[in-house]
């Protein structure tokens, strides 16, 4: 199977699988509703939407985010990663690791040099995020610190930089 997935940036056409996947892998449509409310902003950058394909399926997404900082003096853009799903029977065979490289690769090379991540402590620090309080930087809403991870796509990236993600208003939605 591993030979066999495809990652790719979203194209015309998966908006529905990818609803999908995202609806199956958190047992609700809030996650789904908001890609959907995401992708219709300005800010939306196609080829950080990417889909994990086996056998023509879209069994998992995952989207990056363009959001800011708000700093003591100024604002620094960085990617929110947000949400990332997998369908429930790919769950566990390392799809979701997929996703997080290509698209955290592809960030890079489009010029993003961080990310933060609201996630599961024990998953994301696999793939370089630590905790973003070690940086001076917070989320906006109530979280465990631990929970709340950034990464540098290029050294240094965060130094110096301290403050509150601003996430769009849609992240608050249900």
């Amino acid at each position: 199977m591993d030979q066999e997935i495809i990652i790719r940036s979203e194209r015309p056409g998966d908006e529905k699988a990818i609803g999908k996947v995202n609806d199956l892998a958190f047992g609700q449509p809030n996650e789904g509703k908001l890609i959907e409310a995401l992708r219709r902003k300005k800010e939306f950058v196609g080829s950080l939407s990417l889909v994990a394909e086996y056998k023509g399926e879209v069994i998992g997404h995952i989207l990056f985010f363009p959001v800011n900082i708000r700093m003591e003096k100024g604002m620094r853009r960085l990617l929110s990663l947000a949400p990332l799903s997998v369908a429930p029977k790919y769950q566990g065979k390392g799809v979701g690791g997929k996703l997080i490289l290509r698209g955290l690769k592809e960030a890079r090379l489009q010029g993003f040099k961080s990310v933060v991540v609201l996630g599961h402590p024990d998953y994301y620090p696999r793939f370089g995020f630590t905790k973003a309080s070690e940086w001076g930087i917070y989320c906006p809403f109530r979280a465990p610190d631990d929970t709340f991870m950034a990464i540098e796509l290029t050294e240094g990236a965060l130094d110096g930089v301290r403050g509150t993600v601003i996430f769009p208003p849609e992240y608050n939605e249900d």
